[in-house]
């Protein structure tokens, strides 16, 4: 089928090599931009004016007093997020700025060093020294560093420190008289509020008073909670009613059960059953006396006969005991119907009595709510005027409490003996990176102007063809690396792309050019061969580069015959084609190539080769020289049924690559799409997700394996770090 064609991909990014190989290529932009900054910024440095700073650092709480007030013990308060910043305004207000100009008379200071002499106004003063003056937290503490600058001709870093100490004194006296007038003004409050309270509990207690007597309430307090007798009786019958219901249900229940026995099991079952329910003394010996007489009139009916004088007792004893029996069971289950009806009485005596209880419950509740409504008030109103008063008395005794751990003073600032301004350190190691990152960005935007291949984007825009397979840095051969290599699964994605993107499903004869050397072509086409022979294909993998081959190198094969053997006419096919470690790959060297036939390629023999093992394999794999250089890759493009375009990454510009697809095209070849060689999978994350995901699996698999074979832990190094194949462009 036709392969897609690519939308317009986003600019890609590039990775750690490239990186570092636009660093080396633009050292001298790089170290140009870098002396012009660091030079500048020195000479800036040191033109600058010298500007002093004194530093006061002082401990800053909230209003926590030197001891526990009256009544409470004192705990931290909540995290307050703006209670430094709210402090740091505080030093810059105003308020204790004004002060510090005042005291320290600089409105004059100041107008002599820079107004000529003429005083200064204090709004004017307030500007200058605010625009000296930094604060800041010390990280993680609740300390406050005060900063002071000062550039006077005279003694700068001693004024610097006099106005730093002096604003922190200034700010620690505003701050208790604030607090001082707050709680002050606060208990004023209280105290107003405590008067009103106490006539509200005199106007609440007489009302109470009077509806008590008013209502002849007989309140009971108990533990604090005020009651009356009328729920109490309440509350007694109710439990007195309960327990007569349940006495009730039980007798019933038990009578009832008796009858149904009796009805259903007959006398003989109510009589095993009578005792358990009622006991009695009476009738069990009539049981038991009667059992015996039973026992004995069995037992004697078998000696002798029924005229028998002892036997006509025993019958007589037994029909007396069985009336006595039956008399005793009526008298206890009529009993029990007494004591049903008893019970049935009572319990309805303590339903009317409970009724009448609640009636009168009603009503005394009815009558009294007036009352009790205003006792509640008066709790009420007490419990605020305590509460009131406890507060009063806290304050008046807090306000009393020295809070001298409010703002503490732990360092007193002192004259500095060099300069904070201009940090001469700091700004030649600004210019330092300053000149670096603006060297290093020219570099990358100098290599951003570049079009050489960098991204799969750049190929696709370029080419106007897929990219069907990335291949990542140091690949080895895969049929000594096997099937389980990390590199094996960037090969069978190209190959399904391959698969899938033919137009013809006998398409089986395939080669790989470049545009230039060095790309990779010999390595893709070898372990292209590979995989496809992995999957159980028949392969063969040809070598048709007659002027430097390499393929019998990585095969470990003899290069004596080949090839050009058979073009020749000298070996049939059967002989130059070898057999290889894998059961499915064959492999046909080049062979010795006469200087007399180097246009054997562009040839009839060539072309039945090639349709002879197209049909004798599944798959044909012709290695070729690059495209730019010789006429055989154009040959062999123009031959077989697949043409695969190898660009190795950011190697060549994209213009070659352009004329390599180009001449493709021109000698009638199928290009199938290109073939991205020789990326950074592991540093440059745009292509991680091509193959960087397959390549961590595998190659964590192969190093967990190697380390329980070998009982220890897996080495970092693969079988490819063994393996040292060089390309041969």
């Amino acid at each position: 089928m036709e392969p897609a064609r690519p939308s317009q991909p986003a600019e890609s990014k590039l990775h750690f090599l490239d990186y570092w190989r636009i660093i080396r290529i633009r050292r001298t932009v790089i170290l140009a931009v870098f002396l012009l900054v660091v030079l500048t910024a020195a000479a800036v440095t040191f033109l600058l004016p010298k500007t002093y700073m004194s530093t006061v650092r002082i401990a800053v709480e909230k209003d926590i007093s030197d001891i526990n007030p009256l009544g409470f013990a004192q705990v931290s308060s909540q995290y307050d997020p703006y209670f430094m910043e709210t402090e740091f305004q505080k030093i810059k207000s105003k308020r204790v700025l004004h002060r510090v100009i005042d005291q320290l008379n600089l409105n004059k200071r100041w107008g002599d060093q820079i107004n000529e002499g003429v005083l200064l106004k204090t709004p004017e003063t307030y500007e200058l020294l605010s625009g000296r003056l930094d604060v800041r937290q010390t990280r993680n503490t609740t300390l406050i560093e005060i900063h002071v600058y000062s550039n006077a001709k005279h003694k700068p870093a001693e004024e610097a420190a006099e106005i730093a100490n002096k604003i922190a004194e200034v700010y620690r006296e505003t701050r208790s008289e604030l607090d001082k007038e707050q709680a002050r003004s606060g208990i004023k409050a209280l105290e107003k509020k405590l008067e009103q309270q106490n006539e509200a509990v005199q106007k609440a207690q007489a009302k109470a008073d009077e509806l008590r007597q008013k209502y002849d309430v007989n309140d009971i307090a108990e533990a604090g909670v005020a009651s009356m007798l009328e729920p109490e009786t309440v509350r007694r019958l109710e439990g007195e009613r309960i327990g007569a219901q349940a006495n009730y249900n039980a007798i019933a229940e038990l009578l009832k059960q008796l009858k149904e026995l009796r009805s259903t099991k007959g006398e003989r079952k109510l009589r095993e059953t009578v005792l358990n329910a009622t006991p009695d003394t009476e009738l069990a010996k009539l049981l038991q006396d009667l059992w015996a007489t039973e026992a004995t009139f069995a037992k004697i009916s078998k000696i002798y006969g029924p005229e028998h004088l002892e036997v006509k007792s025993l019958a007589a004893m037994m029909a007396d005991l069985d009336n006595k029996v039956n008399a005793k069971i009526e008298g206890l289950i009529s009993g029990l119907e007494v004591r049903v009806a008893a019970s049935g009485k009572q319990v309805d005596t303590f339903k009317r009595e409970l009724q009448d209880a609640k009636r009168n419950d009603a009503k005394k509740t009815e009558q009294a709510r007036p009352y009790f409504i205003a006792k509640r008030d008066l709790e009420s109103q007490q419990k605020i005027r305590d509460a009131i008063l406890l507060r009063v008395l806290q304050e008046t005794v807090d306000l009393e409490i020295p809070k001298s751990s409010v703002v503490e003073i732990i360092d007193q600032a002192e004259a500095e003996s060099q300069p904070a301004r201009p940090n001469v350190k700091l700004n030649l190691a600004l210019g330092i990176v300053v000149g670096l990152i603006v060297g290093v960005g020219l570099a990358f935007f100098i290599e951003y102007l570049d079009t050489s291949v960098k991204t799969i984007d750049d190929v696709e825009r370029a080419l106007q063809a897929p990219v069907l397979g990335v291949i990542p840095q140091n690949v080895g051969s895969l049929i000594e690396e096997g099937p389980d290599s990390p590199h094996a699964e960037a090969y069978r994605v190209l190959r399904t792309n391959i698969l899938f993107s033919r137009k013809r499903e006998n398409a089986n004869t395939l080669t790989v050019v470049s545009g230039g050397a060095g790309e990779g072509k010999s390595t893709t086409i070898l372990n292209l061969a590979t995989v496809f022979a992995q999957n159980g294909q028949r392969v063969l993998l040809v070598d048709s580069d007659l002027r430097r081959p390499s393929l019998h190198k990585s095969m470990k094969i003899s290069n004596a015959t080949g090839l050009t053997n058979y073009l020749l006419g000298q070996m049939p096919i059967e002989q130059v084609i070898q057999t290889t470690s894998m059961p499915t790959l064959d492999f046909l060297p080049s062979g010795k190539l006469p200087s007399s036939s180097l246009g054997i390629l562009n040839s009839p023999q060539m072309r039945d080769f090639i349709r002879e093992v197209g049909r004798r394999y599944d798959f044909v794999f012709f290695d070729s020289p690059p495209i730019m250089g010789v006429s055989d890759a154009s040959i062999l493009a123009s031959m077989v049924d697949l043409t695969l375009l190898v660009i190795q990454y950011r190697k060549y510009p994209q213009a070659m690559t352009v004329r390599a697809k180009q001449m493709v095209e021109k000698v009638g070849g199928s290009l199938l799409g290109v073939v991205l060689n020789n990326i950074n999978i592991s540093q440059d994350s745009y292509y991680y997700y091509y193959s960087g995901y397959y390549y961590d699996y595998y190659s964590k698999r192969d190093d967990d394996s190697a380390g329980k074979k070998n009982g220890q832990q897996p080495k970092a190094t693969s079988p490819r770090a063994e393996l040292d194949l060089k390309q041969k462009y």
